[in-house]
């Protein structure tokens, strides 16, 4: 079964709420499998648009278990935090076998 990949591209503009929304965050993606493989870092823009300044990406066992995750309660009680803080972009991906 191919992997879900939740993908962020964020541009924070209130870090103190943002810091609130981080530090909720680790928890509810384990409770579904996830884990971080990309959460912010150095990066570099090789073709077109560039990302927003902040690049996230969280694996799951699944594309059901990436959507589960988003759309859980305990996930939802904070994402609120994140859509304050920030502008950006959030999409799940399905990997490749």
């Amino acid at each position: 079964m191919p992997k879900g990949y939740v993908i962020a591209q964020i541009d924070v503009h209130d870090t103190e709420t943002y810091a609130k929304y981080t530090a909720q965050t680790p928890g509810t993606v384990a409770q579904f499998g996830g884990k971080f493989i990309v959460r912010a870092g150095q990066w570099e823009s090789l073709e077109g648009a560039e990302p927003g300044p902040r690049v996230v990406l969280i694996e799951f066992p699944s594309y059901g278990k990436a959507k589960e995750w988003y759309n859980s309660e305990t996930y939802q009680a904070i994402v609120g935090l994140r859509q304050a803080a920030s502008t950006g972009s959030v999409f799940v991906v399905e990997g490749a076998d």
